[in-house]
């Protein structure tokens, strides 16, 4: 029988059910019955493709029959009925946790290695048959008697192990390449900060003579307030209440999940139904530096991307701040720099109000301290970045 997801495998192959021992997982009741016991569990949430991850202390009732059914050891593959369908893990935690109806328990018999399954889930996940498989309508759901009929290839157990081992160690060698790229970038991201830092304020990691308002700025810097050379535009609050007017029209518009550090990501644009008026006041032009005014790490708060007008009559939410300078004054992609500088990151973090999130408002990206420089210095500056 072919297998479509496996490239088009047609040697032998046996059900899923016919090599694993396979379980799914209790539904959670709201109370407890005569005789249950209060038990930590797993549901689809803990599984990662790097293995399983339990929520230390999420618990429930169970009777002492389910617990003994359900018990998890150490070597039980997990499979994810709901929620990111399909996802495998080899549990090996702490003995005494069950798990929860989204799951799946794969126990190995007849000479099976759950190894060689978690790999052939992982083929599955990837190759987009699950929705064909599952059905998919609105959720799909991968069943115990869908799970259970799979075809697999019937191979014996030694060749199971040999690919199982063949995967493991590249997988490992995989996964210690990205560890080291990881580190790489991070390292070129720290270096890159660094040598910008250095170019738009001079001695800021090297000066003794601090600045008497900003003390991480060496004294010899002259800085002025952005609000001096650049006004802050406000963009339109989202409001699904909002009375439709003769006035409305639609507009693509610019939401906090398109201001990805120094960068706009226009993969996926959507609108907003306004009236034009409105969106006249909170339309982009080529040359505003865009920047959110909340983010989770303050560290990346403050960080500002130049609009280059990609997208014509482009609107922005009002979480987003458009900084529009004078461009006799001062050149937006520098300004782009300051805010991806050390300067820029110690002054939103220091003045950032945090409840939850950092935050910053438009007086704040106002009071930003700029090194004056000509704008030709300005340009040298850029072109070096």
């Amino acid at each position: 029988m072919a297998i479509p997801w496996l490239g088009g495998y047609s040697g032998p192959t046996i059900s899923v059910k016919q090599s694993y021992e396979l379980v799914l997982g209790k539904m959670e009741q709201p109370r407890p019955t005569e005789g249950d016991i209060e038990v930590e569990y797993l549901n689809s949430g803990c599984l990662t493709w790097g293995g399983v991850q339990p929520n230390p202390g999420r618990t429930m009732w169970a009777s002492p029959a389910e617990v003994r059914e359900l018990a998890i050891r150490s070597g039980d593959l997990l499979i994810s009925e709901g929620g990111d369908v399909g996802r495998a893990a080899i549990y090996d935690g702490k003995p005494g946790r069950i798990f929860q109806k989204s799951l799946h328990r794969a126990r190995s018999y007849q000479g099976s290695d759950v190894r060689f399954l978690k790999y052939l889930m992982t083929a599955l996940h990837g190759s987009g048959w699950l929705d064909i498989l599952c059905n998919k309508a609105t959720m799909a759901h991968f069943t115990a008697e869908k799970l259970g009929a799979l075809q697999i290839p019937a191979l014996p157990t030694d060749e199971q192990r040999r690919i199982a081992d063949f995967l493991d160690a590249e997988t490992a060698r995989i996964d210690e390449l990205v560890g080291l790229r990881k580190q790489q970038s991070s390292l070129l991201s720290a270096r890159y900060s660094t040598a910008l830092s250095e170019l738009v304020t001079p001695g800021i990691a090297t000066s003794n003579q601090q600045h008497p308002q900003w003390p991480w700025l060496p004294d010899t810097i002259r800085i002025a307030r952005l609000g001096y050379a650049a006004r802050v535009q406000t963009g339109i609050t989202v409001d699904s209440k909002r009375e439709s007017t003769e006035d409305d029209d639609e507009y693509p518009y610019l939401r906090v999940a398109n201001v990805q550090g120094e960068e706009v990501d226009l993969s996926e644009i959507k609108t907003i139904t306004v009236p034009r008026s409105l969106a006249k006041r909170s339309t982009l032009l080529s040359g505003d530096l865009v920047m959110t005014e909340a983010n989770g790490n303050p560290d990346n708060l403050g960080r500002g991307a130049v609009w280059h007008g990609e997208i014509p009559g482009m609107t922005h939410q009002n979480h987003i701040f458009a900084i529009r300078a004078d461009r006799s004054k001062l050149i937006p992609e520098y300004v782009s720099a300051l805010l991806a500088s050390t300067h820029g990151r110690r002054y939103f973090r220091i003045t950032s109000t945090q409840v939850g999130i950092a935050t910053t408002s438009s007086s704040k990206v106002l009071d930003f301290p700029v090194p004056v420089l000509t704008l030709q210095e300005q340009r040298n500056i850029v072109q070096l970045c």
